[in-house]
């Protein structure tokens, strides 16, 4: 499966912002989809996963009550919903895609995922 992110770009501290990622090629229901970001200096780390079905999330501690993920299926599509941004969740963000025999799973590992997306910057200034 390809995954094309976007939705990036600079935004103020307090601001909200949605990120995309669509989902082609050989896409079911039974792909668990994550969101993973990568800051300056940093290694890769999880921010959200959504089961199959959609029907069960996980979130990173940091981002908690700020970040939502959700998924359309009928148009492939995940997305990630982000509220009250500050400066340390500049980073670039990447979508994930895992294969998976069941859709109520959720995936929290990066080693988990089978295909990953180009990834868009998000900047948030101060």
């Amino acid at each position: 499966v390809q995954l094309q992110a976007s939705g990036g770009g600079l935004v103020q501290a307090g601001a909200s912002l949605r990120l995309s990622c669509a989902a082609s090629g050989r896409t079911s229901r039974n792909y668990g989809l994550g969101w993973f970001r990568q800051a300056p200096g940093e290694e890769r780390k999880f921010v959200a996963a959504i089961s199959g079905n959609g029907a069960k999330t996980f979130y990173a501690e940091s981002v908690l009550g700020r970040f939502a993920i959700s998924r359309d299926n009928a148009k492939n599509t995940v997305y990630l919903q982000r509220n009250s941004l500050r400066p340390e969740d500049t980073a670039v963000y990447y979508c994930a895609a895992k294969g998976s025999t069941r859709d109520n799973v959720y995936y929290a590992q990066a080693v988990d995922y089978d295909s990953w997306g180009q990834g868009t910057l998000v900047t948030v200034s101060s």
